[in-house]
């Protein structure tokens, strides 16, 4: 969602006749899009804000805007710890960045300009321009905020409730998006699988909005990201299985596998009802694989809740996951479970063996793909190798590519590659050819489940 909403700052900027730059020195705009999730994010962004103070001092014609959900939090703080800072804007008026740079400018002070609800139904976030990394991806925004009530997470707090955009405007949007070169699309939410309920009380709508974008010209990967395990359902399950551009990846956020664990971050499902998603995803979609999110170390976890969690990733055999490190913050219920927190070596201690289970299945079922042709559509050059291409499967699996011939060629196009090697993190494989044929395309039955 940052990535997302930094695509769309720079879009505004862009409009506003500015260009990006990476040096530092040449800037006339700095702007930081920050994140408040855990509480490195933080430590980090102050940091690297510092690091900016003698720049100013130096320059001070330089403007500095600081955007974001650490904004929305700590709005008058930023300005106290850093008085330096032109603008802090927050989640809700990303697309008001440029006039309040030139507000600032005219009036010669800090402005703080931080909403507390999405205006006009969320439409200036959705209307926004953006500056795309990539030619051939795109993320698509289908929702913002969250009405979830987990104890670990702030992000209801720093985007408000759930808004759904039409399914007419994100069609229009993506038929866009495949006009100008587009050929893969991430639908966008805090819960996807939520979509559209504070518009209608219809069912389904998710599946609804896979089916129309999968029929869209031009669209050959649909992923999505994330949804929420008390409301994947069946519908969803069919649609990823019989829409051909829906791509092959769950990725269902465990967080715990102890019941009282669940109970206690308010995630309303338990263990049993988690692996009875993975049971009726693995039935319904061929070949799927399937990531998670745990975090380790929430309040009054004990040993036992921690072998539980052994126990599911175990039992499921993740294709791989975002492991975490419990990370209080101001505002949740979790921060103020102060008199639970569990002693920090045991969470670190803990924290290793979850990673010796987690890259034990990784790889594991990345070992079964040797020897098949895969398709992976090219991003660019590989960030560890700069002789190898990088790409990605339908699965998400990331591929380094060995290849002959002249990189940019090959950049946003689909190959097959034949994987000749495994990690737990990656595969690595020889390009075949170019340009497979698209899979077919089947239609999508209406259910409710």
């Amino acid at each position: 969602m940052n990535l997302n909403d930094s695509e769309r700052i720079a879009g505004v900027l862009e409009a506003r006749n500015m260009t990006q730059t990476d040096d530092l020195d040449e800037a006339d705009v700095v702007v930081f899009n920050t994140c408040c999730i855990r509480e490195n994010a933080d430590n980090k962004f102050y940091g690297q804000l510092s690091r900016l103070k003698p720049l100013k001092a130096s320059r001070p014609g330089l403007q500095i805007a600081v955007g974001g959900c650490l904004a929305q939090k700590d709005r008058a703080e930023i300005i106290a710890r850093a008085p330096y800072v032109d603008v802090v804007f927050g989640t809700h008026n990303l697309g008001r960045v440029a006039d309040l740079l030139d507000q600032a400018l005219a009036q010669g002070t800090s402005v703080v300009e931080v909403l507390d609800a999405v205006e006009d139904g969320g439409e200036p976030i959705f209307s926004t321009p953006v500056v795309r990394e990539s030619q051939h991806s795109s993320w698509v925004t289908i929702q913002v905020g969250c009405n979830n009530s987990c104890a670990f997470c702030i992000v209801p707090q720093v985007r408000g409730g759930e808004i759904s955009r039409p399914i007419d405007e994100i069609g229009r949007e993506v038929q866009g998006l495949a006009k100008s070169g587009v050929s893969e699309i991430t639908l966008l939410g805090q819960n996807v699988n939520s979509y559209g309920r504070d518009i209608t009380r219809r069912s389904p709508l998710f599946s609804n909005l896979l089916e129309q974008v999968s029929n869209i010209d031009g669209i050959r990967r649909v992923r999505f990201t994330s949804p929420h395990p008390k409301d994947f359902r069946v519908d969803t399950a069919r649609a990823m299985a019989d829409l051909g551009p829906v791509c092959e990846h769950l990725h269902l956020p465990l967080q715990s596998g102890s019941d009282s664990v669940l109970a206690a971050m308010r995630r309303g499902y338990s263990a049993r009802k988690f692996l009875e998603k993975v049971t009726m995803a693995r039935a319904s979609i061929d070949d799927l694989a399937i990531t998670t999110d745990i975090i380790v170390g929430f309040p009054g976890e004990t040993d036992a809740d921690f072998e539980a969690t052994l126990q599911v990733a175990s039992e499921v055999g993740f294709d791989g996951a975002f492991t975490f490190i419990f990370s209080p913050r101001p505002g949740t219920r979790a921060f103020d479970m102060v008199g639970d927190f569990v002693d920090p070596d045991v969470v670190s201690e803990r924290f290793e063996r979850l990673k010796v289970v987690i890259d034990r299945s990784a790889l594991q079922r990345h070992q079964a793909r040797v020897g098949r042709l895969e398709e992976v559509l090219v991003d660019g050059v590989s960030k560890k190798d700069q002789s190898k291409l990088s790409g990605r499967t339908r699965q998400n699996k990331l591929v380094h590519i060995s290849f002959n011939g002249f990189e940019e060629e090959l950049i946003g196009r689909y190959a097959q590659v034949a994987i000749d090697s495994a990690a737990p993190h990656f595969l690595r494989g020889t390009l075949v050819s170019l340009e497979p044929p698209q899979r077919a395309r089947r239609s999508l039955p209406v259910l409710v489940g």
